[in-house]
């Protein structure tokens, strides 16, 4: 975990369109949140990869995964991460589908 995915997650938790038909209200979120946050490892990025992705506001997860040692990225954005301009053979990008089929076989 990153301040910058941090952040991102906060945000989003607090988008209350988004959770219009959602059984959790606010404070519940925010306790998930901070249940999720407290089993996470925090990494610091001490290297930017820049420039690698389209979209730029995707950039700090490939290197919060580079900084992390991570083995993969599970998103369903696979089409910006596609795009990559710099690759690391290492890392897998994979959708949380394909990821939940690998934990199971």
């Amino acid at each position: 975990m990153g301040t910058t995915l941090f952040n991102e997650y906060e945000d989003v938790l607090q988008r209350h369109k988004l959770f219009e038909r959602s059984r959790l209200d606010v404070d519940e979120r925010q306790s998930l949140l901070d249940i999720f946050i407290a089993r996470c490892e925090w990494v610091r990025i001490y290297y930017a990869w820049r420039p690698n992705l389209h979209d730029e506001g995707d950039n700090h997860l490939i290197e919060l995964a580079i900084a992390g040692s991570a083995e993969m990225i599970v998103t369903r954005n696979l089409r910006d991460f596609r795009q990559m301009e710099l690759h690391f053979p290492h890392l897998r990008i994979c959708t949380p589908e394909d990821f939940l089929e690998e934990l199971q076989s």
